[in-house]
């Protein structure tokens, strides 16, 4: 037996409208993403969790600071230095493994900047960390190329060592 093109037509549309209001009387968001009465149906109106009112208290950051929402809080200081220190047992054996291991060390070190420069204590709680980053800074410049770090790599390695050592002399600052 053979169903008419308009049929199949017809019964094409309904499944996955009727798929569709399935999920949305479900419990999940209205099918046409407006009010449960723009179409889910009174179930959804019924099963589905209130939604809660906006806070009349300002979140803890300020959100009228253009941009507050716009950028991650800094990591915490033994939270960078773990991951600094999760490079003392890597090296270059390989070229490709190289360029990704230098280019590590130093995205490790920048956010260990980033973590003491934010850090409640100040900066100033961590001078010579974070002078030796900006030498380090300062030496490589702007090109971040395997090249250029890999010529760098003796100040890079260095740097990060020094840092290692001076952070082992004060425990409070990472555990």
């Amino acid at each position: 037996m053979r169903i008419p093109r308009p049929l199949r037509a017809a019964a094409l549309l309904a499944l996955p409208a009727a798929l569709l209001v399935a999920c949305s009387t479900a419990g999940g968001p209205p099918a046409t993403g407006g009010s449960p009465a723009a179409g889910a149906g009174a179930v959804q109106a019924t099963t589905a969790a209130p939604r809660q009112q906006p806070s009349a208290t300002p979140a803890p950051e300020d959100a009228a600071t253009p941009g507050a929402m716009d950028t991650p809080p800094p990591v915490r200081v033994r939270d960078a230095f773990a991951g600094l220190q999760a490079t003392l047992g890597d090296g270059c054996t390989t070229e490709g493994q190289c360029a990704y291991f230098l280019g590590r060390v130093y995205d490790e070190l920048e956010e260990l900047d980033r973590a003491m420069k934010a850090d409640p204590k100040g900066p100033g709680h961590f001078p010579e960390p974070i002078e030796w980053i900006t030498g380090l800074r300062t030496a490589i410049g702007t090109d971040l190329s395997y090249p250029n770090l890999r010529a760098h790599q003796d100040e890079l390695l260095g740097t990060r060592d020094r840092i290692n050592t001076w952070m082992q002399d004060h425990p409070d600052d990472y555990r």
